[in-house]
């Protein structure tokens, strides 16, 4: 099957959103298509070309974005004066209605990828009248115990990457939290340790989550390895602006406010969030989703997953979907 061809925008913009930010956003294929919204990873890493082919672009609106402080939007999280106190979950979902409301959408399928599956299992929650259906890959929920898996947890499967890690963390903040600590070098006023620290973060998610070539070599771009682990690490080191929860967190405590949206689930089973069982949690929460696991596959599904995560999308373009 694979992904659809490659398609360019017939129509993008820079949305005003408040808190001195602009939104990047576009759309692609039919524009009187099945809406559908595209949320990416990270959070920081941006909207790519690619993921407008995970819809047929006969059937659908493919709505794409670059959330706050990414991509190109702006300001962008690399540049140290940009106020990242109006960079939260609560913030990015009153984008996505502000979007919703700007392009004239009622309601609109919700893809996303890792960090993006979080985003949107939350909006799904807090705003379920506007989402007709999930389709989510790299499936996250945003959970302490799934930071402290990637952070400190895998140090025992990594444990030279590990030491390395550690090693640019001042040593009085190796036992902590170390994406808050991280966090807090990303904001230094001082260049050179905002940069050791980016790349020492970077280094680390590339030892731990093998993928795909290109995803890795945008790391060599310093703009973007900045923007990036100053993003992810604000959210980890501040438990993805989601509030108290329980020990599960709260996108899956509250897997009960997604009952009536059917949800596809699309995840490797080599990917170390599986260590938690978190996606298998979820999926018996939500009673109307469906679980594909991907054999031999890790945080990226692959080929395989990609199969998959076409066919749930070209199954949810139907009337009946």
């Amino acid at each position: 099957m694979g992904l659809y061809p490659e398609i360019e925008p017939y129509d993008h913009g820079m949305l005003d959103v408040g808190d001195g930010n602009r939104v990047y956003w576009e759309t692609c294929g039919n524009p009187h298509g099945k809406p559908a919204l595209v949320l990416h990873g990270g959070p920081g890493s941006g909207a790519s070309p690619t993921l407008r082919r995970y819809f047929d672009p006969a059937a659908y609106r493919i709505v794409l974005l670059d959330q706050r402080g990414a991509g190109r939007s702006t300001p962008h999280a690399a540049d140290p004066a940009t106020d990242m106190g109006v960079n939260t979950t609560a913030h990015l979902m009153a984008d996505l209605e502000r979007l919703r409301t700007h392009l004239g959408i009622e309601r609109w399928l919700v893809w996303g990828a890792s960090w993006g599956s979080v985003l949107g299992l939350r909006y799904a929650q807090t705003h379920p009248g506007v989402v007709t259906e999930l389709v989510l890959t790299a499936v996250a929920t945003g959970s302490d115990p799934e930071v402290a898996l990637l952070t400190r947890g895998l140090g025992k499967i990594f444990p030279e990457a590990f030491a390395r890690f550690l090693a640019e963390l001042p040593a009085d903040e190796r036992d902590g939290n170390p994406a808050a600590a991280y966090s807090r070098l990303l904001e230094s006023p001082d260049p050179e340790v905002r940069e050791r620290a980016a790349r020492a973060w970077t280094d680390w998610e590339t030892a731990t989550i093998p993928a795909p070539p290109g995803s890795v070599a945008r790391f060599e771009d310093p703009e973007f390895r900045k923007g990036f682990a100053r993003t992810v690490t604000h959210y980890w080191g501040h438990d993805h602006f989601l509030g108290e929860g329980n020990d599960e967190g709260v996108v899956l405590r509250d897997a009960h406010l997604l009952k009536g949206i059917p949800g596809t689930l699309v995840q490797g089973s080599l990917d170390f969030g599986n260590l938690l069982g978190t996606v298998w949690r979820l999926h018996h929460a939500w009673p109307d989703s469906e679980l594909v696991i991907v054999d031999e596959a890790g945080h990226d599904a692959g080929a395989a997953g990609n199969d998959v995560l076409v066919a749930a999308t070209d199954r949810y373009a139907r009337p009946h979907g």
